[in-house]
């Protein structure tokens, strides 16, 4: 199996049937028939009985459009490796906690396989229920790293306009900034939704200014919204009420409803102190260049954004101050023009500042995506070989990258063994290379994931591999044996060998 990065969803609503027998356009149909058509077969003397007995089977009721939902991904099996039972034999609880226990910024190679986990089409756990809640800790999961519109989109496919979706729609519609569909339907059936707040802005944004005060007035009085919403709807309905008003204070954990709202009043929130979701909000055009990288490194951080969107934005203007966010981009785009026109020199002297730059904010990875196959060939030699054979072990290729690199003595002779998928041969130096070695060499999984795999729990058993891997990091070399082992042993070689790599070439 092999994951790939995330990035993308169709539900039947059931029909309530008629209470009331219906009437027939022709009269005698409506007769009840006195007589029988036929008479009852009576069985013939001496006939042996068909059966002594009957059982009853055990049968699991689930509404359709519950199962259809919870079931809805964006990437298929063929696309992902994992087979369509990977949840089925799970419980929904289990899960979900699980789901909740991911790291906020995982281990490059475990994100990518966190995505593929949460956007895989595959039938949801038999104990799933008919209120979408495996769905909806899916979209929260994505939510947490930032990627909203995979789970908007997630969403959508899944049927959004229902009761125990909307408002998770909504929210992640009003931080994207596309909030007319979710408005237009929840003004058509204002039930799908009971937050007061979003009613009233949702009525005024179609202008009807009207019926938007009259819900307002009503919600105020009967005192179901929180201080923060009246205050802001009430400027939001009166624009002269939010002339020369104080400005209010803001959490570090807002809804996104109140987000808007502050934008919506004039007075926007800069979003690098609030969950990262809200990030997408500054690479809508309506915020500076400086919050827009700094949006773009956070959602690049946790693979919600490509790499290449950074790179846009680096290298949009040239920077006309200094220090922080400015020297990066500086470092970045001296080194994109020496690889666009400079010399080797010239690509030697700005590697370095740049390197420095992308790790300083965790971006090594979006770096080697984005260099590391113009790096190789350029006949750099020294310090700047050796670092363009880190990053090259870095990048998505880096098997292909590592048999050129074998033949060098710029590449660290352990990692080329790992990414060859030979580490088995590698002599280890350090605890963690050790811990890699015996991770490539076990011949089981774990004990406990080896129990949830016998009982067909695949998924569970794999996320509990990686979220034990990433939390042991460097610090825990018997958890990363066993961890690397569980994943080797479901067929997750690629994501095993990535994350070795990571291990052992990153500096965190």
């Amino acid at each position: 199996m092999r994951p790939v990065n995330a990035a993308i969803f169709v539900l039947c609503l059931g029909s309530a049937a008629a209470a009331q027998q219906p009437l027939s356009a022709i009269d005698w149909l409506n007769d009840p028939i006195s007589t029988p058509v036929a008479q009852p077969r009576t069985a013939p003397g001496g006939e042996p009985p068909v059966s002594t007995g009957a059982t009853v089977p055990d049968v699991e009721v689930r509404p359709l459009d519950a199962a259809q939902a919870d079931a809805v991904g964006l990437l298929p099996a063929h696309v992902t490796g994992l087979p369509v039972t990977l949840w089925t034999q799970s419980r929904t609880d289990t899960l979900i906690a699980a789901f909740g226990r991911m790291p906020a910024e995982p281990l490059p190679a475990l994100q990518a396989l966190y995505y593929s986990l949460l956007l895989a089409e595959a039938d949801p756990p038999q104990d799933a229920g008919p209120a979408a809640r495996f769905l909806r800790a899916r979209v929260q999961a994505l939510q947490n790293f930032g990627a909203v519109e995979p789970a908007r989109a997630l969403l959508e496919r899944a049927g959004a306009d229902r009761k125990d979706l909307f408002d998770q729609w909504l929210d992640l519609s009003l931080i994207a900034g596309t909030d007319d569909a979710p408005c237009r339907r929840l003004r058509q059936e204002p039930a799908l939704s009971d937050d007061y707040g979003a009613r009233i802005f949702c009525t005024a944004r179609a202008s009807d200014w009207a019926t938007a005060a009259l819900t307002y007035d009503s919600a105020l009085a009967l005192g179901i919204l929180s201080p923060a919403e009246a205050t802001l709807l009430a400027q939001f309905l009166d624009p002269e009420l939010a002339e020369g008003s104080p400005t209010l204070p803001a959490g570090s954990d807002i809804p996104p409803l109140i987000f808007r709202l502050h934008e919506a009043v004039g007075n926007p929130l800069p979003t690098r102190r609030l969950p990262r979701a809200f990030a997408m909000a500054d690479l809508r055009g309506t915020a500076g260049w400086k919050a827009e990288i700094e949006a773009a490194e956070r959602l690049t951080r946790t693979g919600a954004l490509p790499a290449t969107r950074l790179l846009g934005l680096y290298t949009d203007q040239r920077p006309a101050a200094s220090g922080g966010v400015w020297d990066r981009v500086r470092a970045v785009q001296d080194f994109d023009a020496a690889l666009g026109g400079g010399t080797a020199e010239d690509i030697a002297r700005t590697l370095p500042p740049a390197w420095a730059a992308m790790s300083g904010q965790n971006l090594e990875i979006a770096f080697a995506q984005l260099f590391a196959a113009q790096l190789m060939g350029r006949g750099l030699t020294g310090d700047a070989a050796a670092l363009t054979a880190r990053i090259a072990l870095l990048a998505p290729d880096y098997e292909a990258y590592a048999l050129v690199l074998a033949d060098t003595s710029a590449a660290p002779a352990f990692a080329i063994l790992v990414a060859l998928g030979r580490a088995a041969q590698a002599t280890p130096g350090t605890d963690i290379e050790r811990a890699i070695v015996q991770g490539f060499t076990l011949p089981a999984p774990a004990p406990a994931d080896a129990v949830l795999i016998r009982r067909g729990e695949l998924g569970n058993a794999i996320l509990s591999a990686a979220l034990r891997l990433d939390r042991a990091g460097t610090g825990n070399p018997g958890v990363v044996a066993q961890s690397l082992a569980s994943l080797r042993a479901v067929g997750l070689e690629d994501v095993a060998r990535r994350a070795a790599l990571q291990l052992l070439l990153l500096e965190r």
